[in-house]
Order: C-alpha cells, then sequence, then structure tokens
C-alpha cells in the first residue's frame, strides 16, 4: 500500500535518519566504509560508490523557479552538490527538468530573475549538464520563446522541443507534453512528435530507456491523470522503455509498473514517478489511485535521483534538508 506523507507527519519506510546520513555520505559530508554493492547501486550511494560501479546519474525535478519562493534556491544548490560530487568522480551525470521552470508565465525576465540566481547561476554546474522538459507554463509566453533563447541548444529544436540523448548505458528521450495537450498545437504537429519518438526509440535502441515530460499520464494529484498522454506511454510502452519522470503536480509519487491503459504489468510496465517539488506551492493530493500508486509524499521540497546501470536503475526522493525518502528501483525490460 502506498502512503501519503505531509510535512507534519509520515516516517520513510526504510528509516529517515539512516538514510539521511547515507545521503551526507554521498555528498562526502560523512566519510564511508568499503562498499560493496551490485550496479546500480541506491540512488544516495557514495558517488565513488557510483564511479565503481559504472553506473550513471540522472538528477532534477519539475516546478521549479519562483521569485518568491527560497525553495528554489534550495533544491538548486541540492542539485549542484549531487552533480559536483558524481563530477569530481567522473561519473557520468545529467540534471533534468520536468517543466513548468520558471514562473509564471515563463517570461524573459522570469527566467533572468527567477531561474538564473537559483538554477542558472553560472557559479554551479547545473547548467553545464541540463536537459530541461517545457511545460504549460513555458506557453504563457508566446511559443514558449523565453524558454527556448534561454536554454538554447540544450532545449532541442524551438517549436518543438522534442529530443533524445545518452547517459551512461541508457537512453534518455524528452517529450514536448504541450503538444498532446495544448490545442494551440496542431493534430499533424502531434503525429509528427509520435513519429519521430518512433523513429528515435528504433535508431538508438538501447537495453534501457527513460523518458520525461511534464504532464502525467497517472497522478493522484490535483491535475490528476491525463489520458491524452495515453499515445506517447503506447509508443513506448511497444518500445520497452522503462521508466517515466512528470511534473505539474507540485508533489511526489511513484507508480508500479503500468500498461498505457493503469493495468498493472510486470512483464512489460512502464514505472512512472512524479516530482513536481521543485520550488513552486507544493499542493496536497487528491484520492490515491488504488493499486498501482506505490508511494506518495506531499508537503516537501526535494529532488529525485537516479544511478542507472547496465540492466537496471535504484532512485530516491531527496528533501532540500537531506532526508531520503522511498529508495526504490526496477529491472529494464
Amino acid at each position: 500500500m502506498g502512503r501519503i506523507l505531509n510535512i507534519s507527519r509520515g516516517q520513510c519506510i526504510m528509516g529517515r535518519q539512516h538514510l539521511q546520513l547515507a545521503f551526507l555520505a554521498f555528498l562526502g559530508v560523512a566519510g564511508c566504509a568499503a562498499y560493496v554493492q551490485q550496479t546500480p547501486p541506491p540512488a544516495t550511494a557514495p558517488a565513488a560508490a557510483v564511479a565503481l560501479s559504472g553506473a550513471a546519474v540522472m538528477v532534477g525535478v519539475g516546478d521549479i523557479a519562483r521569485c518568491d519562493s527560497r525553495a528554489s534556491g534550495e533544491t538548486a544548490t541540492l542539485v549542484d552538490s549531487i552533480v559536483r560530487a558524481n563530477v569530481a568522480e567522473k561519473v557520468d551525470v545529467a540534471v533534468f527538468t520536468l517543466g513548468d521552470n520558471a514562473y509564471t508565465s515563463g517570461t524573459v525576465y522570469q527566467f533572468a530573475n527567477c531561474f538564473a540566481p537559483t538554477w542558472g547561476d553560472t557559479a554551479k554546474m547545473i547548467m553545464q549538464n541540463i536537459h530541461p522538459a517545457p511545460g504549460n507554463h513555458e506557453y504563457h509566453s508566446a511559443g514558449a520563446d523565453p524558454y527556448y533563447a534561454y536554454f538554447g541548444k540544450s532545449a532541442g529544436s524551438p517549436g518543438k522541443g522534442h529530443y533524445s540523448y545518452s547517459i551512461g548505458t541508457w537512453h534518455a528521450v524528452v517529450i514536448n507534453s504541450e503538444i498532446v495537450v495544448n490545442s494551440g498545437f496542431s493534430s499533424p504537429q502531434r503525429l509528427e512528435q509520435e513519429e519521430w519518438l518512433r523513429r528515435d526509440l528504433k535508431d538508438n535502441a538501447k537495453e534501457c530507456t527513460v523518458a520525461y515530460w511534464h504532464h502525467p499520464r497517472f497522478s493522484s494529484g490535483t491535475h490528476g491523470s491525463d489520458a491524452r498522454l495515453a499515445s506517447i506511454w503506447r509508443i513506448l510502452y511497444e518500445n520497452d522503455a522503462d521508466l517515466v519522470m512528470v511534473g505539474h503536480d507540485h508533489n511526489y509519487e511513484r507508480f508500479l509498473q503500468m500498461t498505457p491503459e493503469g493495468v498493472a504489468d510486470t512483464l512489460r510496465g512502464i514505472v512512472q514517478i512524479v516530482a513536481g517539488t521543485g520550488g513552486a506551492t507544493l499542493r496536497p493530493m487528491q484520492s490515491v489511485r488504488a493499486g498501482n500508486s506505490a508511494f506518495q509524499i506531499a508537503g516537501r521540497y526535494g529532488v529525485l535521483v537516479l544511478t542507472l546501470g547496465a540492466r537496471e536503475f535504484r532512485s530516491a526522493f531527496v528533501e532540500t534538508n537531506g532526508a531520503v525518502w522511498d529508495p526504490s528501483g526496477g529491472r529494464c525490460h
């Protein structure tokens, strides 16, 4: 059974104090003893252990920068610490965003004055490793032009926003979910993105694939599940993708392996993780989807950390105070 963790209550299933110490060791704050772990190690393992295992690291979140919130600065500091620890050990590392990068409308001013001083701070190592995805708030500005101008080549082709890259032995796919849900886009544009996705997965066939975008196919949050993403999910499912990450709902939630219709499928199903806790105003959970929602956290700012091995992955939600929640993982198809 999954459970909701509110800011005032809830305990981690593996012991918060133990995992917080493990995460401090990850950042080099505390020493670590001899470490033996099959690849990949836990998402909170010391960077040296990640390097020895040959795994790669992804870290990020969605719903990030508000000028009136210091939480985006706190998540930026956390992400930068994780990136620095892994870069120092020559670990392949990528920073992802799950949309709604600059509130409230993704304007030039908001990217320059809300995102740039936190996640975009040039003294940090975030921007050198960033692979963003757009959200609905980016498209409050015409064509999301400030988003594409700010991130440049890292955001893919202007007007499209979908692209892919390699991280370790994994293939990573970035989808522009606004093309799917925004009536300002045409049916041909939606079909073009789907065809691009099919070609990309065929041309970059790897044992492990992660995809991410903004709007959740499944969610127990205030926005809830969006069936319009079923077509994208179907393409990923048919091509044996393993993990999907999304934002939009301002909470954390991990789902068990599912089909595009939301049916549990331990053979070919895709794990989905919602992580919209990057700095925007947090929101409560709504009715929990019975059965497939494995873990929920409301009322806590933090980021999602992944270690990606040759045939499996490990994940954890790391709060801005260093507490670690929901250590999990899965095997590639």
